[in-house]
Formats: structure tokens, sequence, C-alpha cells
């Protein structure tokens, strides 16, 4: 059985900070088709086209029939555990602080075999599911777990290495006034947040979830302003150094169409609201997140950006929502390239148009505040890197992969 984590206990401010370091990053580019799979919180491999069958590792040519279609495709993710080992000396540094570390081969239902880290309680000649991950440097890696759920099973100390689990962790959400935050508060703290911290900007005026948010015992308000850089310095230096998860909930919807009286005062202020907004947290709370990546059950894990879908196909309606967050969306590429070093992951959450008032003319289907809060606590306990919420979000991301140009044209969403 796993033995339960304990609650961390309080860092001893005069302690050396210890410098986070990476597991092995070098892969080929084909192995990259891995990597997006697992940001995605898929099971893929390659698949000869010619001879049906599944390979790992990644290849450039079949072995068994040197065919060079082998693209990759969602797999089965059943298996067997032949057999294991347990590492406990090695000459890696990042896995030097680690050990022990188990490891074995995997036979898969759906053919190769398969060398993968293990969780602790996969036993030699049972079932076993098989699921890629991404470990600290961002590369994909191949986890094994048992069938059915056991006690005490996220507290895997392997299995916390390769996600964001939010249990016993410190969270900060950035923008209160956001509607999805009473629920993403409470879905956290049910997670096992030991608190989360809520950004509200100019407190003394009342704005519509307030008193939800309030009823959430663990939850506290502190003032933060996006659109002001003191005010995100302030809190920085104020609580920067407990904050394992950072999620930002920074937004600014106003219906605006590019013709618009105003439109380009619209398109401003929503600019600074959102990735201004991001880039102030990025440069008060980045580099002391960076630093704390290697703080055992204290350390910094997730950054996590909540964005709109259309960020990756314009709605008219809602056109500077649009532009900034695919801003933001590239912000978040350059970001996560920064907080590598600290092997600090981050996720970005696609969402359809949210049940909010701002979003009072888009037809449904519509994401409610609970179901977007339960989606990111999930992402967080998966590790992932890329979650899309709601029909809408899905179906766009799969018409954007099968034909963006055909997105493009049909307009409305």
């Amino acid at each position: 059985m796993t033995r339960p984590i304990a609650p961390p206990k309080r860092k001893n401010p005069l302690a050396r900070t210890q410098r986070p370091l990476l597991p092995p990053s070098a892969r080929s580019r084909t192995a990259h088709g891995l990597t997006l799979a697992a940001a995605e919180g898929r099971f893929a491999l390659q698949r000869c086209e010619d001879c049906q069958a599944f390979l790992y590792p990644p290849r450039d040519t079949c072995p068994h029939c040197l065919s060079h279609a082998l693209p990759f495709i969602d797999a089965p993710v059943g298996g067997t555990l032949v057999s294991s080992t347990t590492i406990r000396v090695t000459s890696d540094s990042y896995f030097r602080e680690r050990m022990p570390w188990r490891q074995g081969i995997v036979a898969a239902d759906c053919g190769p075999r398969i060398i993968a880290s293990l969780h602790g309680e996969c036993v030699e000649g049972v079932r076993v599911t098989l699921s890629l991950r991404l470990d600290k440097a961002g590369q994909a890696v191949a986890f094994a777990t048992p069938v059915e759920e056991t006690p005490n099973m996220h507290d895997d100390p392997q299995w916390r290495e390769l996600t964001a689990d939010p249990k016993y962790r410190r969270v900060l959400i950035t923008d209160g006034r956001n509607p999805v935050v009473p629920a993403l508060a409470r879905a956290l703290l049910q997670a096992g947040a030991a608190h989360v911290f809520v950004g509200v900007a100019e407190g003394w005026k009342p704005f519509a979830g307030e008193a939800a948010l309030r009823a959430v015992e663990g939850a506290q308000i502190v003032p933060l302003d996006l659109t002001d850089e003191q005010s995100v310095a302030d809190l920085a230096a104020d609580i920067g150094a407990k904050v394992d998860i950072l999620v930002n909930t920074a937004d600014h919807t106003r219906p605006v169409h590019v013709f618009d009286k105003g439109a380009a005062r619209r398109l401003t202020e929503t600019l600074d609201a959102t990735l201004a907004g991001t880039m102030r947290l990025a440069h008060a709370f980045g580099p002391v997140m960076l630093a704390r990546g290697a703080d055992g059950t204290n350390a910094a894990v997730a950054w996590v950006n909540l964005l709109s879908i259309y960020a990756l196909a314009a709605q008219p309606a809602f056109g500077a929502l649009s532009v900034s967050h695919a801003a933001c969306l590239s912000l978040s590429h350059w970001l996560r390239a920064e907080l590598r070093a600290g092997g600090v992951r981050l996720m970005n959450v696609f969402s359809g148009p949210l049940d909010t008032e701002w979003y009072q003319t888009a037809p449904p289907p519509k994401v409610a505040p609970g179901q977007l809060a339960e989606a990111v606590v999930d992402g967080l306990r998966r590790g992932l890197e890329e979650i899309y919420v709601g029909d809408v979000a899905k179906d766009v991301r799969e018409r954007l992969a099968a034909n963006p140009k055909a997105l493009e044209r049909e307009g409305s969403l």
C-alpha cells in the first residue's frame, strides 16, 4: 500500500534552497510525437500503415516491413508487467536525488515491450495501465500504474514527480472577479490544496461572485490588480515564496466588432488586463517559482492559464478577446520555455463559451464554472500541458487539426 505523504513542514528560511535539476532531455524529432500525446493526456504510439504493427520506441522505419508511413495513433493502454527492478545507484544528478526509482518491462496489449517507470504498487505478472507522462524537462516518458484504484494512489513519489497534484500545495488564483473562481477555489481545496490565495483588485468595489467566494473556507482574498505593476510586485514580495501553483484567471470579456466605434480602445483595455497582466505576473512570480522547483513537497510545480478557445479560432463578436488570448497563448510558449529550467510545467486550459453573463448571446453548449474547475484539477493531477473543456473547444480542436481554413471560413463558432 502506498504510504500517504505527510503535510510539509515549515521551511527553514536559513537553509539553502536546492537548485532544480532536470532529467535527461535528449530526444529525436520523431520521438516528439510521444510528447504531443503526453501533453494532451493520450497514450499514442506509432503504427505502421502497411503491416499495422505498433512500434516502440519511435522509429523512422518499420522494423517489420521497412515502411516509412508510421503515424502516431491512440493505442490500447493495457499491458502486463513482465519484469521490474529498483534502481538505487545512478550517475545522473537528477535521479540521484530521487533514488530508489522503479522501472520495468511491460508487454503492451498492442504488441511492443515498453520500458516504463512504475507506480509503487505494480506487481510482476499482473495487469497494469500504461500512460505517457511529461517529466520535469517536458519530455514524454512511459509510466505504468495498477489497473484498479488503490488507497493513497496519487501519493506515490514517482507519480507525484510526473504531475502537479494540488495536494498540500499552495495556490494563487489571480483574478477573483472572474465568475469561475469560487468553483475553482472549492475544487482545489477539495483536491487537498493547503491554501488558496485569491487576488481581487479594488476590494472595496463589490462584484457578483463575492459572497460565494468569501464563503469558501480556506480561500484568502489578497489585493492584486493585474493592470498595476506595483500591486503585482507587492503581492509577490508578500507571498511569492509560498505559491506552488499559479492559476492565471485574468479576463476582460467585452463583445466588440472590429468596425465598432471605440474598438481600438476596447482592444487596448483587454490587452492591458490579459496580455500585459500576464507579463507582470511572469516578471514578479516567475523567478521565485523558477528557483523553487526542487523544494520537495513545497516545490513550485505549475503555472495555469485559463484561455478561451477563441484564441485558436477568432469569433467576430468577441474579436478583442480572440486577439488578446491568442497573444497570451504566444506568451505562454515563451513563459513555458523559461519555467522549464526550474521543472515548473505550464498548462493552458482552452474553454468554450462560459455559462456567464458576458456570453449571453453565444449559443449553447456552454461550459459551467464547476466543469471548468474540475478540468483544471484533473489536468494538474495528470500533469498535462493542453486541455480542452466543453464541446465547443473540443470541436474546434478537431476541426483546426483537420482543416484550419475551413474553420476560418465558417466564421462564427
